[in-house]
């Protein structure tokens, strides 16, 4: 700084440099002094949202606790409690995993947990070294190995377990004695005792084959070692929380395509305390069937309120392929182009042939062949291709069903079941026709469907959603294994090979684990 001698002795130039240096380092630290508030700002929004989360999610475990130690409900029998019990252990691992995650704990202040039981004597070892790459320190002298850290993880291949001993050797240096120790790989599971494999296969198990933890238990006890349901819970809980940023990126994936098929399917789920469930649902969604991406994502919701798909969507604004049902309505007024099902307006119509035999709706029938069979030409055809031929071929059928249905509608009356099945169709006739115009648009919704009967398939091992975490969970599992057998890929090993990486995986190439574009690690 000048001072006030220095000043007077100034001429104008070096004054008007003077004044240009003040007003730079003032607005430098104008500048400063609002990033300073700005960073203040987001840390108390980040505080805030952290210490609510956590306060939410203290509240959410008590309760939880308390409805899995207080005594079971009677009106339960032992299979559904038994169920009940393991979806309740799930929650409890998922919500303290997510605790863990938002409390900043100093590294010296580690949890303490009960002291693990050492693995069986008699399960077969594998031994897995780390040693350092380099064999000297850092001073140039040679390191020497003197001993070595040993620590167990029970490893299962369909049938068989074994256990790997992970064997890190200890290298000093004589002359300085720098320790230098190989650092223990990154599990999913810190510090716990299953391998990426065993945890696949617990998770393939319960949400692909549908075996509840239970079932499971007794399989593995057959196997040699039996863990408790209540461990199994705990594993499935935290590896819930870990894919969530990958389930996450899934439904980013899909929702970023134009073309998304839609569908939903009731799935009982209790409300714990109270012993008895009610109607939810689990949603699925998946790209369109001539889209590039191969992939489907699961939603599980308390109801079935349209309220859902809209949350679901967001600010998606595509094409929806989808049935009547009211709750996508909603959508449409908000830019979303309705794209309805063909196999939904057949299906009524085979309903009352097959039922009553009815002649009209052989008619009917014979009509949605014709462009049924066209539809299998045009499959493997590029967009383009496709809507030309739809145009030339099936347009000329879809106009001659139209006008017939139209006449027969004037003529049977209303109310009864071939004039419902009718009018299902003639209001419906601009959605249910939009594919002939455009050839990203299937036919119908049948690609959805068949992704969602893996849902119907496991019911009768559910017998319901433990809890609504518990719903949502299933849901973002099945996202995953689902989407991964639609590529082609074996659950078992999309699964161990995610859990493997996942931990050291960075973010900007998180979307390289995702299902459709997921390549194995090289052995």
């Amino acid at each position: 700084m000048v001072n006030p001698i220095e000043l007077e002795t100034l001429n104008a130039p070096q004054l008007r440099e003077l004044t240009r240096e003040l007003v730079e380092r003032l607005s430098a630290q104008q500048h400063k002094d609002n990033e300073s508030a700005q960073t203040i700002e987001s840390l108390k929004r980040e505080l805030l949202f952290k210490s609510t989360r956590i306060e939410q999610l203290t509240y959410e475990l008590a309760r939880y606790k308390r409805l899995r130690f207080a005594r079971t409900s009677e009106q339960l029998d032992a299979v559904q409690a038994s169920l009940l019990e393991e979806a309740l252990d799930c929650d409890l691992a998922a919500i303290e995993e997510q605790l863990e995650q938002l409390r900043e704990q100093p590294k010296s202040a580690a949890r303490l947990k009960p002291r693990r039981e050492a693995l069986p004597a008699h399960l077969p070892r594998v031994a897995v070294h780390h040693e350092p790459e380099l064999k000297s320190c850092s001073c140039g002298c040679a390191l020497t190995r003197i001993g070595e850290d040993i620590s167990e993880k029970l490893a299962y291949e369909p049938g068989v377990f074994t256990v790997e001993r992970h064997i890190r050797g200890k290298w000093v240096c004589a002359k300085c004695q720098t320790l230098t120790q190989a650092p223990m790989p990154a599990h999913i599971i810190d510090k716990g005792i299953a391998t990426a494999g065993l945890l696949a296969q617990v998770m393939v198990a319960k949400f692909s084959d549908h075996l509840p933890l239970y079932r499971q238990e007794a399989i593995f006890a057959r196997a040699g070692y039996a863990i408790a349901r209540s461990t199994l819970g705990a594993w499935v809980g935290a590896c819930g929380v870990q894919l969530q940023p990958l389930v996450d990126a899934l439904k980013q994936a899909m929702l970023s395509h134009e073309v998304v098929h839609a569908d939903e399917t009731p799935v009982a789920m209790l409300k714990p305390g109270n012993g008895k469930t009610h109607r939810a649902y689990l949603w699925s969604y998946a790209a369109g069937a001539f889209e590039p991406i191969k992939a489907v994502v699961y939603d599980f919701t308390e109801t079935r309120s349209g309220k859902h798909a809209e949350a679901f969507l967001g600010a998606w604004r595509g094409k929806l392929v989808c049935d009547d049902y009211a709750g996508y309505k909603a959508l449409l007024a908000k830019g979303v182009v309705e794209c309805g099902c063909l196999a939904h307006a057949r299906r009524k119509f085979f309903d009352l042939h097959a039922h009553n035999n009815s002649q009209l709706a052989e008619q009917a029938l014979k009509y949605f062949a014709q462009l049924y069979d066209i539809e299998r030409e045009v499959r493997e055809l590029d967009a383009h291709a496709r809507c030309q031929i739809r145009q030339a071929q099936a347009k000329p059928i879809a106009d001659a069903l139209h006008t017939w249905m139209a006449a027969h509608r004037a003529k049977v009356p209303d109310g009864s079941a071939i004039a419902k099945a009718l009018a299902y169709s003639l209001t419906r006739w601009s959605a249910l026709t939009r594919y002939l115009d455009d050839g990203t648009l299937p036919a119908d919704n049948n690609h959805v469907e068949n992704q969602i009967r893996p849902v119907a398939l496991g019911r009768s091992n559910w017998l319901f959603a433990g809890s609504l975490r518990a719903g949502q969970r299933a849901a973002a599992v099945m996202r995953l294994i689902q989407s991964a057998k639609l590529n082609g890929h074996d659950p078992y090993a999309y699964l161990k090979d995610v859990f493997t990486r996942l931990p050291t995986q960075p973010a900007s190439r998180l979307a390289e684990l995702l299902p459709h574009r997921w390549q194995p690690s090289p052995v």
